[in-house]
């Protein structure tokens, strides 16, 4: 957390990784050694700076000046309420307090990511896989889609079919189901910003959004890693390796 975000200073560790995505870098890490497969991640909160949105994914609850009213963005690019409708933010920060969030988070993540496309373009590759890989709650809340509704292992979700060829799509559902995964496509999530800026089948670049439900591998009222989560690790390895040895990615 930068230090600058006082408000969230302070938060027990069930607020504070209410809505984080916990532990999925460690339970992707060994599959993504063991099969080679370039990767970036971040290590910063969420509730600082999303790195699903944009910077003007704000409103005036959260950034002073917004031109976008209050409640507008309440889990924008900087988080004022958790999805249990938790404050996180008693008052909009400044605007060039949210300039230097971007500067400091979004804008490096994303020239790496971009590096990572233009380092697969140089090498030869014509077209780009790109699985953005997240997690989610195992009900959905009042602040979601689908309040009360108990959801599937794995949601995949395409921009409604804009991010991605249909042929990677299906491959994705395909292998995390047959790894034993139940997999819903495209509810209660259709994508976020990452497939919409950076899935372009026309130039040959198809991002996935693969959301898993949290319940299979944390507690998720304290947040903490259940032993579980090996088996969850051993069936991410089984659905990745189906990926990445079929034909389409194979390229064959």
């Amino acid at each position: 957390m930068p230090e600058d975000c006082h408000w969230l200073q302070g938060l027990s560790e069930p607020v504070l990784m209410r809505d984080v995505d916990r532990y999925v870098d460690v339970l992707y890490h060994p599959s993504l050694l063991q099969l080679g497969i370039p990767n970036v991640k971040t290590e910063w909160h969420r509730y600082a700076a999303d790195l699903n949105r944009v910077p003007d994914d704000i409103d005036a609850s959260s950034v002073k000046g917004s031109a976008n009213e209050a409640g507008l963005h309440r889990r924008g690019f900087h988080w004022v309420i958790t999805t249990l409708n938790e404050q996180l933010m008693r008052e909009p920060m400044s605007k060039e307090m949210h300039e230097k969030l971007v500067k400091l988070i979004y804008e490096p993540f994303h020239a790496s990511l971009r590096q990572q496309y233009e380092n697969l373009h140089k090498e030869g590759f014509k077209e780009i896989y790109h699985l953005d890989a997240h997690s989610m709650p195992s009900v959905g809340t009042k602040e979601h889609r689908d309040p009360g509704e108990t959801r599937a292992d794995i949601v995949v979700s395409d921009s409604h079919g804009k991010s991605s060829r249909p042929e990677f799509v299906d491959l994705i559902i395909a292998a995390y189901a047959k790894a034993g995964f139940k997999v819903a496509y495209n509810w209660p999530y259709y994508g976020g910003r990452v497939t919409e800026q950076y899935g372009s089948p026309q130039r040959g670049q198809h991002v996935v959004q693969v959301e898993l439900n949290r319940s299979l591998y944390m507690d998720e009222a304290t947040k903490k890693l259940k032993p579980e989560h090996q088996k969850v690790q051993e069936k991410i390895l089984k659905a990745l390796q189906m990926i990445t040895q079929s034909s389409l990615i194979q390229g064959k």
